[in-house]
């Protein structure tokens, strides 16, 4: 039996999803499962394809899905500019990537987030519309898995024509064949994801404004550096690595520290904030005074490194890494 479509679909006969994520947390993964569970088994035609740079852990990464009906032909293979479901699998890239860009008016976004729908509204600038929350984080953690099965759970239970059997039947055929101990934890995680969404609809106040997602190069033949410099390299002073992070960064617990510097040593991104001083007995010294967080990008190895335990891997929640953060510039951090 062919899935039934929703009526709402765009002007090209399709029903659009973007995953918006990072590398290294399986959105990838997720859409290539949903959009196999639609088009093998529930008999819709689609496609699904990826956007990514480097392929690493850390890097930003979109990733496609359309449906139509099994009668219309799919001729198109770019990215999805008015989706009507946007999922954001890290809660960092609100601020920082425009994730709600293009998001039709009758459309839903979910967000990976322990907040509720509502604060999510406004830190999107949302005038209204539905938005969904679900802890995908801390499910994956709970279930020792991977937040991707939890947010595709989540997904499908909004893309409600799509079956969650199917999707589950999707699921256990990727993992039985390559990873068959990770199985029953990758279920329950996709369960729980579609069981504790949270969904809340908003009226709309004001004009509806999400644009078309069709971003733009920041340097054209019209405004490019001469010579080809390049401005914001990776290793840049102006780099912001934290939406690099998984869920988790490194605490520091000053009491316990002995300044030996060898989190210094194995950090490869200049996180560690020193300060001179002089000893009881006269002779100078430096100590570790704090973490830029502005440039962890949660790879813990200070926290191996540690030899004292004064390094902890902890789960980060909204505010901890602004409210801890020692900042290892404060020229840049005065604009000079």
């Amino acid at each position: 039996m062919v899935a039934a479509l929703p009526k709402n679909l765009d002007e090209d006969g399709f029903y659009g999803i973007r995953l918006e994520s990072i590398g290294g947390l399986g959105a990838h993964l997720a859409g290539q499962i949903l959009a196999e569970a639609g088009v093998l088994r529930l008999g819709l035609n689609g496609s699904h394809f990826s956007s990514y740079g480097s392929e690493k852990k850390g890097t930003p990464l979109k990733s496609y899905i359309r449906f139509c009906n099994p009668d219309q032909a799919v001729r198109t293979n770019s990215p999805v500019e008015r989706p009507h479901l946007i999922a954001v699998f890290h809660e960092a890239l609100i601020g920082r990537e425009k994730v709600a860009l293009g998001l039709r008016p009758d459309g839903i976004i979910i967000v990976n987030s322990v907040a509720s729908p509502k604060e999510i509204k406004e830190r999107l600038g949302l005038p209204g519309g539905t938005v969904g929350v679900v802890d995908a984080l801390g499910i994956a953690v709970a279930e020792n898995s991977r937040p991707n099965m939890a947010m595709l759970g989540a997904v499908t239970r909004v893309a409600d024509f799509i079956d969650p059997e199917a999707v589950k039947a999707t699921i256990r055929q990727t993992f039985e064949r390559h990873y068959p101990h990770l199985l029953e934890a990758n279920m329950h995680v996709f369960q729980r994801g579609y069981d504790e969404l949270r969904l809340e609809t908003f009226p709309l106040e004001g004009e509806w404004a999400t644009g078309v997602a069709r971003p733009q190069p920041a340097y054209g033949y019209l405004n490019a550096p001469w010579g080809g410099m390049v401005t914001n390299p990776g290793n840049s002073a102006i780099k912001d690595l934290s939406a690099s992070r998984q869920g988790f960064l490194p605490a520091l617990v000053l009491e316990k520290c002995v300044h030996c510097g060898l989190c210094d040593i194995v950090c490869p991104d200049c996180c560690f904030v020193w300060e001179a001083y002089t000893k009881e007995d006269g002779r100078p010294g430096v100590r570790l005074v704090g973490i830029d967080y502005r440039y962890c990008k949660g790879c813990m190895k200070c926290v191996e490194a540690c030899p004292t335990d004064a390094l902890v891997e902890m789960r980060e929640t909204e505010g901890y890494a602004e409210a801890h953060r020692v900042a290892v510039f404060f020229d840049l951090e005065q604009g000079k």
